[in-house]
């Protein structure tokens, strides 16, 4: 039930979530303050297990329409994204905009808009609520897909000191403030300190509803570069305006980001030095260290470590990156009436395709059933054109119709998404 109060806070489990954490949920009802967000939104907030101390809040931001809005409330449910805020000791944050089809979407992707002011007073009733009022003071870590890339854009000139880094999948504003369809925003010199990623569809530079936005992308990338910024490019070559398996790719690179960019005590974030990456031409496969490139700086893509150009370069080519080594296998199997539970660790590199379930060595069930995919790789949780995952959301749970009686019997192994299974 949801209540339409000015704020509100509630522990609200989707459904039963075998990742230890908790979630917590802020709603607003449409704003009637002049400057307010004139669009309801709900803010979902995965914390880890047992956290001390929150050291950062990683944002998973949908784009414009109903399709999108829809698919950003399952974002915080998201056991890979969760694996890499549990690894920083970071929140999980998945907002959700109240936006129909046909509504103006920059009235809430343009954060000055309201949408500013209503995330910063989300972390704020979250600090509060979860009694960890670090949350209203620590950086974010950006994803952003299509408008919510756009919306990421502005934060980055609003709030630069605040940003860890920021994955742009098709969507910037540049282009649109170049234009002078929305008002320019102030670029200051912090704003070009910032590590960020540009990464659109190959598919969606042809059509015409997508192609002048990611050309307005290249020339975003192309100006912070001529600055000196730390800015990467990575073009998926499988897929149009969906994200596909881009996550293989952003989850490394936010990761090393945040490596290197949260501090041990504090919420001041570490500097970035560009010198020490790796750059290669936009659209190339081929990497150099950065103090031996002999290209054009404002063409020249920048990844922070070495380890990310080889994954890009992969990237590139295959629109996702491989994995050779397996999962961690599924702990604490568990059999109560004929149901049989499990705890699992997704695969930091590849994440989870499915689980299979054997009694007394034999196989008898894999969850899900049957692989399915329409974006991307078939995972556990099923991913929907947004990078998140489609409801309805799977428990990692099997129902033993001959059951046996002691767990022992049992035996449940992972497989990843590249197929791998645990020893």
């Amino acid at each position: 039930m949801r209540l339409f109060l000015l704020s509100l806070f509630c522990v609200l489990p989707l459904f039963t979530q075998a990742v230890a954490g908790r979630y917590l949920t802020v709603e607003y009802p449409p704003s009637k303050e002049p400057e307010g967000l004139i669009y309801g939104v709900t803010y979902t907030l995965w914390l880890p297990e047992g956290i001390e101390k929150v050291r950062g809040v990683i944002v998973h931001q949908h784009g414009c329409g109903a399709g999108a809005c829809k698919g950003g409330e399952t974002a915080a449910y998201d056991l890979h994204w969760q694996a890499l805020a549990a690894k920083h000791g970071c929140a999980l944050l998945g907002p959700s905009y109240h936006q129909e089809d046909g509504q103006d979407c920059r009235k809430w992707c343009d954060p000055r808009n309201g949408s500013e002011k209503a995330f910063l007073h989300s972390l704020e009733e979250f600090a509060k609520q979860s009694g960890h009022p670090e949350i209203g003071k620590v950086p974010w870590a950006l994803w952003g897909h299509s408008g919510g890339g756009f919306w990421s854009s502005l934060m980055l000139t609003l709030h630069p000191d605040r940003i860890a880094a920021i994955w742009f999948r098709s969507g910037s504003a540049y282009y649109v403030w170049e234009k002078g369809d929305i008002p320019k925003p102030e670029l200051s010199e912090a704003v070009y300190q910032v590590p960020i990623c540009f990464n659109g569809g190959l598919k969606e530079e042809q059509d015409k509803r997508h192609g002048p936005a990611r050309v307005g992308d290249r020339a975003m990338f192309k100006a912070w570069r001529a600055k000196g910024a730390p800015a990467g490019f990575a073009r998926d070559p499988r897929t149009g305006h969906e994200c596909g398996d881009s996550r293989y790719l952003a989850i490394p690179f936010l990761d090393t980001c945040l490596t290197m960019r949260l501090p041990k005590q504090g919420a001041a974030l570490l500097p970035v030095k560009v010198s020490d990456g790796w750059l290669s031409e936009m659209d190339e496969r081929t990497a150099v260290k950065a103090s031996e490139f002999k290209g054009a700086l404002e063409t020249a893509a920048w990844m922070p470590t070495e380890a990310l150009t080889k994954l890009r370069a992969e990237y590139i080519q295959t629109g996702a990156t491989n994995d050779t080594t397996p999962p961690p296998g599924p702990t604490d199997v568990k059999v109560k009436d004929g149901v049989v539970t499990w705890q699992a660790e997704v695969d930091f590199e590849s994440g989870l395709q499915q689980f299979i379930v054997y009694r007394e060595g034999k196989e008898i069930g894999r969850v899900p059933e049957k692989l399915a995919s329409r974006f991307g790789r078939p995972l556990f949780q099923a991913m929907s054109y947004h990078d998140t995952p489609e409801k309805p959301l799977l428990e990692m749970k099997f129902v033993d119709p001959t059951p046996a009686t002691s767990a022992i019997s049992y035996r449940v192994i992972s497989v990843n998404g590249v197929g791998l299974r645990s020893e």
